[in-house]
């Protein structure tokens, strides 16, 4: 049967060695025979650039991930929050393809909207602010030209702030608002919309225009593993117990 596999918020890192091992375990045993596998951003806890790739932990990943392509089955990544700075040299060492947010996708027939899901969480205007400054290419070359080791204790520090920051804000503040998913959906013409980002896993009816629609959002890899498979037949969440 033919299945389009999704996963995101893996928030990689080598101290995390129970999500690593079910995620290599994932491409071995469950990827193998789909369509594609779609990882919708922050598939590290940060990346600070490709230079990186000589830290054995982002090679060992690269490998993993070249394997399964070379196997029979692509995959698609997509920048997230953590992982925006993922370039061509990753890509290239594990063969995957980028994936512009947002990107339309034509599901068994229902024409399906991938993002991340952090632009839709429109309410939090700080971390908005952020987001601009740090999509932009002079902020990016100028951080990139310093040594590896000034980026990771500048990415460390920002990673603090950003989590005590998070103690301040609501719940509802740092969740998607109701009309950039809705105005999302109406710009790229879909009824059915997967995201990640929130670390709020579920399944959303919505209706447009008099319209259904629904929003999927997939799950984080902080405690369990997780992939959506789409079919002909709809959508399924499976979680991967972490050993």
């Amino acid at each position: 049967m033919a299945r389009t596999l999704f996963i995101s918020d893996l928030h990689l890192s080598a101290e995390r060695a129970a999500a690593n091992e079910a995620l290599f375990a994932f491409l071995e045993e469950r990827v193998p025979g789909s369509n594609a596998l779609y990882i919708l951003g922050d598939l590290f806890e940060y990346w600070i650039g490709d230079d990186d790739l000589s830290d054995p932990f982002h090679a060992i990943v690269a490998g993993f991930f070249a394997r399964t392509v070379q196997a029979g089955t692509p995959m698609y990544l997509m920048h997230g929050n953590r992982d925006f700075l993922i370039g061509d040299a990753f890509c290239a060492a594990a063969q995957v393809t980028r994936l512009e947010d947002p990107t339309v996708l034509d599901l068994f027939g229902t024409p399906t909207l991938l993002m991340h899901g952090d632009t839709l969480c429109t309410d939090d205007t700080s971390y908005m602010d952020w987001r601009r400054t740090c999509r932009a290419p002079a902020w990016q070359q100028e951080f990139l030209s310093q040594p590896l080791t000034a980026r990771r204790a500048q990415m460390l520090q920002w990673r603090a702030q950003s989590e005590a920051g998070k103690q301040n804000k609501s719940a509802q503040v740092m969740d998607v608002n109701a009309t950039a998913v809705i105005d999302a959906l109406n710009a790229h013409q879909c009824r059915r919309l997967i995201h990640g980002h929130t670390h709020r896993p579920g399944r959303h009816a919505l209706e447009i225009n008099h319209q259904t629609a629904e929003r999927i959002v997939l799950a984080d890899w902080y405690t369990q593993g997780s992939f959506l498979e789409v079919t002909a037949q709809g959508c399924r969440q499976h979680t991967l117990a972490f050993i």
